[in-house]
């Protein structure tokens, strides 16, 4: 039985990950793997610090895992990643200027088939602790832009609102079996 592909859905606050991982895993029987940052914001009532970034990730890594693990014993043929370690890598740069955990997101993103970059099109919402802003949200966007490119990953954009932004990312995935 082949491997499940994985497939990463990575933007910046408020740019919908959560909820079209979540629709994507159901229209192709996929199954979905929740952000870890979500989680530990939730647990902890806190943002994490510095010093707590690299657990995040790999938190996320074995999230991945584990979700990999079971589409292969049930024979689901996908994978959906809401968020990556690279996206906790970013955020490591952004709110506290450390870049140490570039390197090892990097490399964990080779596991992926595809990378959808989420575009901030949607309107902004508050979320609790996760969420400053607009201007943080653009700030983010371009770090993700930024690291991916570096990395020379390929990409699909998705954007717009609704079923828009739903078919626009059924399309990208649609292009794995292309």
């Amino acid at each position: 039985m082949p491997s499940p592909q994985r497939i990463c859905l990575i933007g910046a606050e408020c740019s919908g990950k959560t909820t079209l991982a979540q629709a994507l895993a159901a229209h192709f029987g996929g199954l979905w793997v929740p952000e870890q940052l979500r989680a530990f914001c939730g647990q902890q009532d806190r943002t994490p610090r510095r010093d707590e970034q690299a657990a995040i990730m790999r938190a996320q890594f074995d999230g991945e895992e584990q979700v990999a693990a079971q589409a292969l014993q049930t024979g689901c043929g996908y994978v959906f990643c809401d968020g990556t370690p690279l996206l906790t890598a970013v955020y490591s740069d952004y709110y506290f200027s450390d870049v140490s955990l570039y390197d090892c997101a990097h490399a964990l993103h080779a596991r992926y088939v595809l990378t959808l970059l989420l575009q901030p099109d949607l309107p902004w919402q508050p979320d609790g602790l996760q969420r400053e802003g607009e201007s943080v949200r653009a700030a983010v966007h371009t770090r993700i832009q930024h690291a991916l490119q570096a990395m020379r990953v390929p990409q699909i954009e998705v954007a717009g609102l609704g079923e828009a932004r739903l078919q626009a990312a059924i399309l990208a995935v649609e292009t794995l079996t292309c």
